[in-house]
């Protein structure tokens, strides 16, 4: 399964499904090949679906030391491995392994309520209503940018780079790379400020300015939180989860090839 441990063989394998028609045939035949194990005495997770469902296993699983191994049943699979039915137990020992730990946000309402919740990909925040959000920018406890006028912006991991924080434009992050990505939705002011990289130990706080008038969500992953005035967010060093790529495409390859696209 690791690349210290080349000779280890995996036995036992639970299989999740996302709930559609094509990844809970796969669940089905998979289990009636390589049997289904509880997730208590498995080897490893094997998620079928994509990669909203292997985003919900890792944060199911977060934690308790199984690696899991995604193989795509769904429309989008960066974070999942080709699926197919032979010779799975063989791949799994084979699979590299990547370990990654989430973002944790730290939420304040306008009523002064405080919500917690973590990221693997990224925490957004985005304007509510037609008028831009303004928002500032504080790391480490020093203000880095006074106010930003946008219709959002997010803070990402490596392994969420590819994701939302790639089509507004930001950077690709490698994925052992002791970084963030700062990235703005569509500045208004500063209208030239493009974002930031940040190593991975800062706090970031984002505050609401004129909250009431502009009222803003934030998002981590698939919790919300409405009508925030102040975000602060960090990495959750305290946490991890190990995900499997086959050595053959591993996720550092993904990751480069990505860059090359056109």
């Amino acid at each position: 399964m690791r690349d210290e441990d080349p000779n280890h063989t995996i036995h036992a394998l639970h299989f999740v499904s996302s709930g559609t028609e094509s990844a809970d045939e796969a669940a089905h035949l998979l289990a009636s090949i390589y049997g289904q194990s509880s997730s208590e005495d498995a080897d490893v997770i094997v998620a079928l679906g994509g990669d909203g469902f292997m985003l919900s296993t890792i944060h199911k699983f977060m934690n308790q030391e199984i690696p899991i191994y995604g193989m795509n049943r769904g429309s989008v699979g960066f974070l999942m491995n080709e699926y197919s039915e032979t010779n799975l137990r063989e791949r799994v020992s084979e699979a590299t392994s990547e370990t990654i730990c989430p973002l944790r946000m730290k939420a304040e309402d306008e009523d002064g309520n405080i919500s917690e919740a973590l990221a693997i990909n990224e925490v957004s925040l985005f304007r509510q209503s037609y008028q831009a959000a303004k928002i500032q920018i504080t790391v480490d406890g020093k203000t880095r940018l006074e106010e930003l006028t946008c219709d959002g912006l997010m803070l990402a991991t490596p392994a969420g780079s590819t994701a939302y924080n790639l089509s507004a434009q930001g950077p690709i992050i490698p994925i052992d790379a002791p970084l963030l990505a700062l990235t703005p939705v569509s500045p208004f002011r500063p209208r030239r400020w493009r974002g930031a990289l940040l190593p991975n130990q800062v706090t970031v706080q984002f505050d609401v300015l004129e909250s009431e008038k502009r009222p803003v969500n934030a998002v981590a992953d698939h919790c919300e939180v409405k009508s925030v005035r102040r975000v602060t967010v960090s990495e959750a060093r305290d946490l991890r989860s190990t995900i499997l790529f086959d050595a053959s495409h591993s996720w550092d390859e993904r990751i480069l090839a990505e860059q090359f696209k056109y």
